[in-house]
């Protein structure tokens, strides 16, 4: 029999695991698995563009016994790239207080808009965290902006793969290799800002760099 979906778990249930993944020798530190911009987009349930009208800490649960505490954003949203189908218009977000449980601090009564990435909560609530991908949207790229609003989403079947070390190869058809630390030794460099890796009608996937006219196919991919 198919498995019904699983419920998206709650902020204190969240804040409880990602206390249990903190490394061991890393107490007071967040760590974070990377991810291209594309990965990013593709398993968060959510995106979108906003500034940050102000802050407020409050309780994690209603628990008066919970110790933790996370801190709520009131956002004024710009536009939503991915979410649609789960919430409209945002007004809050929410983020982990401590920072060794990847807490975000984002700057509030600004001019400063961000690219938001982030889960929605079984109770309709939107969390993020350092682990997704959160930028000044001054900082985004012109082909990052473009392709938030098709090319992420319409290739989440290709897998992105980080090399750190020579050698580094595809090891299936839809695999594109993310070569930004081994070249540049930080992740978010050139191939991030200026490459998406697309779907090909014989499902192989491939960097596509440059301006890409919108098509009917989205995945017919003719490489310059």
């Amino acid at each position: 029999m198919p498995r019904s979906p699983r419920p998206a778990p709650s902020w204190a249930l969240l804040l409880r695991l990602l206390a249990l993944l903190r490394p061991p020798r890393l107490g007071e530190a967040c760590s974070c698995a990377p991810a291209h911009p594309q990965q990013h987009v593709c398993h968060s349930a959510l995106a979108i563009r906003a500034k940050i009208s102000s802050e407020k800490v409050v309780p994690a649960s209603a628990d008066p016994a919970d110790p933790q505490k996370m801190i709520r954003y009131e956002i004024k949203q710009i536009k939503m790239f991915k979410g649609f189908d789960k919430v409209n218009d945002i007004q809050y977000i929410y983020t982990p207080f401590d920072s060794s449980l990847c807490g975000v601090k984002l700057e509030a009564n600004s001019q400063k808009q961000y690219l938001l990435t982030g889960q929605i909560l079984s109770d309709g609530k939107v969390f993020v965290h350092l682990c997704n991908y959160i930028e000044p949207w001054e900082n985004l790229s012109l082909l990052q902006r473009e392709s938030l609003n098709h090319h992420y989403h319409l290739n989440c079947g290709c897998q992105i793969t980080t090399c750190y070390t020579v050698p580094c190869t595809i090891s299936a058809p839809n695999e594109c290799l993310w070569t930004d630390w081994l070249l540049e030794r930080k992740l978010y460099g050139y191939q991030a800002q200026h490459y998406v890796c697309m779907k090909h009608v014989d499902g192989t996937c491939s960097w596509y760099q440059g301006r890409l006219p919108l098509r009917k196919e989205f995945v017919d991919i003719i490489q310059p």
